[in-house]
C-alpha cells in the first residue's frame, strides 16, 4: 500500500495491514510531516518513509525494487498540519513569512512568485488556479505595492487583496482564500503533472489493485476525473471521425460514478473536510 500526503491518516491505514506481510509506503514532500508520521506509527515496523513527490512514484517504487502494489491513496493539496503551522505561510490568518513550500528544500517560494512574476503572469495564475474573478485587479495592486516595498508577509498580501476586491464581493468566505490557493498551487506545481501522475499510479497497480484519490478543490477533481476516464478507455477523438485514432486503452474501471463526499457527521467533526471528494479506480 502506498500513501502519498496527509501523514496524519497513516495510522488508520497501517492498522488495516497485516503486520506480518502488509507494507505501507508513506511518501510526502514535507519532512516535518514524515517526522510526525514516524512518531504516530512508532509501534509499527511495516512502514517505509520516503521524502519525495507522488509525481515520481514510478521512480520511487523502482528504487525500492517494488514492481507493483495493491493500493495507492493520494491525499492531495495542503494538509491541516501545514495550515496550522502559521510560520509556513499557507494561512491567510496572522502575519507570517510568505513561503508556502510543501518541500522546504525547493527554491521557489510564495515570496518570489508575489515579488518577481510579471503582472500578466501573476493575474493568469490567480485566475486559473484560484478561479478569482478579480485576478487582474489583485495582480495590478500587488505590482504597485511591490514597486514601493518588497512584499514580505502574508498579512501584507492579504491587505492588498482586500483592497482589490469590492466590499460587496467579500461576503463569500475570506477574500484572500482563492488567491492564496492559486499561489500555493503555483509554488508546489500541484496541477500540471496531476493527470500524468494518475496514469503512473494506475500503471503501478496489480490486477484488482485500487487507486483512491482525495481532492479538495475543483481543479484537482477535474484533472483526476479526466485522467481516470481516459484510463478506463473512453475515446477522446472528435465525433466526426469514422474510427478511433486516439488508441484508447482500457486499463480498468472507475468504481465511483460520482465522487464520494463526507457525511454531515464527518463535516461536523472536521470542517475542512467539506470540500473533499474521493474518486476510486480499479485496475483490470
Amino acid at each position: 500500500m502506498v500513501h502519498c500526503g496527509g501523514a496524519g491518516h497513516s495510522k488508520e491505514i497501517v492498522k488495516k495491514l497485516d503486520k506480518e506481510s502488509g507494507l505501507l509506503i508513506g511518501i510526502d514532500r514535507d519532512e516535518e510531516a514524515i517526522d510526525a508520521a514516524k512518531q504516530n506509527l512508532s509501534e509499527y515496523k511495516n512502514v517505509k518513509y520516503i521524502h519525495g513527490n507522488h509525481d515520481n512514484i514510478k521512480e520511487i517504487l523502482n528504487k525500492l525494487n517494488i514492481k507493483k502494489v495493491d493500493g495507492i491513496l493520494l491525499d492531495l493539496g495542503v494538509s491541516s498540519y501545514q495550515l496550522d503551522e502559521k510560520n509556513r505561510g499557507f494561512s491567510y490568518i496572522g502575519s507570517n513569512e510568505l513561503d508556502m513550500r510543501m518541500d522546504k528544500t525547493q527554491r521557489l517560494t510564495a515570496k518570489e512568485v508575489v515579488n518577481c512574476y510579471k503582472e500578466e503572469h501573476l493575474a493568469n495564475i490567480i485566475y486559473e488556479y484560484g478561479e478569482e474573478r478579480f485576478s487582474r485587479n489583485i495582480a495590478k495592486n500587488i505590482c504597485i505595492a511591490r514597486a514601493k516595498k518588497k512584499i514580505e508577509t502574508t498579512e501584507e498580501l492579504v491587505k492588498i487583496i482586500e483592497k482589490s476586491i469590492p466590499k460587496q464581493n467579500q461576503k463569500d468566505g475570506h477574500p484572500a482564500k482563492r488567491t492564496f490557493q492559486a499561489i500555493r498551487i503555483e509554488v508546489n506545481n500541484e496541477i500540471k503533472p496531476l493527470e500524468k501522475t494518475i496514469r503512473d499510479c494506475i500503471d503501478c497497480l496489480n490486477s484488482k489493485g485500487r487507486l483512491c484519490v482525495i481532492t479538495f478543490h475543483s481543479l484537482e477533481d477535474r484533472a483526476v476525473k479526466t485522467a481516470m476516464n481516459r484510463a478506463k478507455g473512453i475515446c477522446t477523438c472528435p465525433k466526426d471521425l469514422p474510427y478511433c485514432v486516439c488508441n484508447a486503452e482500457k486499463l480498468g474501471i472507475v468504481i465511483t460514478k460520482k465522487p464520494i463526499i463526507p457525511t454531515e457527521e464527518e463535516q461536523k467533526e472536521n470542517s475542512r473536510s467539506k470540500s473533499a471528494k474521493l474518486r476510486i479506480f480499479e485496475r483490470i
